[in-house]
């Protein structure tokens, strides 16, 4: 027998569309979940067919949530004042395990991409510049990655909000990681450690 049965096949096919899933992953995916007890398996049906319907957007800061607002929008011992920018809900995640800003957020839903179709038109800046003009915000920390694509976004956002006086924008540092040797950086690395160094 050369294929795998077509159900098999299909379910790898699935898995294989995930992203950073490659071939043998979705083979090894596809086989742990019929080696699964019918109740285990029942239960990852069940939560893959809700994720949707359990989830939304927050009115306030666009990221994924299962309340409304969502817990860092309602928490009022954060600074309201100081809104972060950033492209998803991941980057939120990642922010937050560093347990040091106190902040709030802005998730954009993407950056500008326009190789994929993704224009300022489709990410949440609309939303953003209502936060900004209906809060009091004095600080705006652009957070996106420091792809093109996020550093074009970063730009975009920077004139878009030029025009609000009273509000710092600033981007997130980028260069060496802690313990990291000089040799192994490369070239962009460098450049940007030299680009945003510092008084010491």
């Amino acid at each position: 027998m050369n294929g795998f049965p077509k159900p098999i096949a299909d379910l790898m096919e699935q898995f294989g569309r995930l992203p950073g899933v490659g071939p043998k992953t979705a083979q090894r995916l596809a086989f742990h979940v019929l080696s699964m007890s019918e109740e285990g398996l029942q239960s990852l049906i069940q939560t893959l067919a809700t994720i949707k319907e359990k989830l939304t957007e927050c009115p306030v800061c666009g990221m994924w949530t299962d309340e409304v607002p969502c817990a860092i929008c309602a928490d009022h011992e954060r600074d309201h004042s100081m809104i972060c920018l950033v492209g998803d809900t991941r980057d939120v995640v990642a922010l937050e395990r560093m347990q040091r800003y106190r902040g709030v957020y802005h998730v954009l839903g993407g950056v500008i991409s326009p190789l994929d179709g993704i224009g300022p038109d489709q990410l949440h800046l609309r939303e953003l510049l209502n936060r900004l003009v209906d809060e009091e915000v004095k600080e705006l920390i652009i957070a996106t990655d420091s792809t093109m694509e996020g550093e074009a976004t970063a730009q975009y956002v920077a004139k878009l909000v030029h025009h609000f006086d009273a509000l710092a924008v600033t981007r997130l540092g980028h260069g060496l990681p802690v313990g990291g040797d000089l040799e192994y950086a490369d070239e962009m690395t460098l450049a940007r450690a030299f680009e945003y160094r510092r008084p010491i």
